[in-house]
């Protein structure tokens, strides 16, 4: 999968997490995800990152286009949980992750696939990754692209048929198996999204002792 493709390792040098779903949009994506009565405040990727750098320490001086009444409203400023930023781009929301593994979870992935479909993508700091496709509740897929034949989904040959994807690793070299299979997931599933559409303010919320 080409760099210039989100999600990627040059925009999340220490992993990721990110949920794709289809005809949700962004503000019920991150309520499917982290609950009800949650209050989204809008940051670019650059600035969420300073702002987890900085913790309570952060102002706003450090972040003059932010509403700083709005960004402690939004809970992001507590010491501890997983960030979360939503977005979207041709039908398609997705809600990314940097470096955790909370929205990796299976629960997670059934309750944003509610009356739709739904991709999620998780590659580690450590270098595991893992692949996981849902429609309406239910788990079809979900798989280390390293052994797609131990897929623990129930029924993964939709996933195959819809995308092609083992076909996809087993062409290709082991070491490229995850991203291989996400180009092609994303490309048959139309979820390919610029890594522009990450750079720009996006709802973002943190699930304080998410993790």
């Amino acid at each position: 999968m080409t760099s210039d493709i989100f999600p990627n390792r040059q925009l999340y040098q220490f992993g990721y997490c990110a949920v794709f779903a289809k005809g949700v949009a962004p503000a019920e994506l991150l309520a499917r995800v982290g609950g009800e009565g949650l209050h989204p405040v809008a940051l670019t990727r650059t600035e969420s990152a300073l702002i987890e750098a900085l913790g309570a320490d952060v102002d706003e001086d450090d972040v003059p286009e932010v509403d700083f009444d709005q960004l402690h409203d939004s809970g992001v400023l507590a010491s501890e949980g997983p960030v979360l930023r939503a977005g979207e781009h041709d039908g398609w929301s997705f809600v990314i992750e940097p470096e955790g593994s909370y929205l990796a979870a299976d629960d997670i992935l059934k309750s944003v696939s509610r009356e739709t479909v739904a991709l999620s993508l998780r590659d580690s700091e450590s270098g595991s990754c893992w692949i996981s496709y849902a429609e309406d509740g239910e788990i079809l897929s979900s798989f280390d692209p390293l052994f797609p034949g131990s897929d623990y989904g129930t029924r993964p040959e939709v996933l195959e048929q819809l995308t092609g994807h083992v076909a996809a690793i087993n062409d290709g070299d082991r070491v490229d198996a995850f991203a291989n299979a996400v180009g092609a997931i994303q490309q048959r599933l139309q979820c390919m999204v610029p890594q522009e559409a990450d750079e720009i303010r996006l709802l973002t919320i943190k699930i304080a002792d998410g993790y």
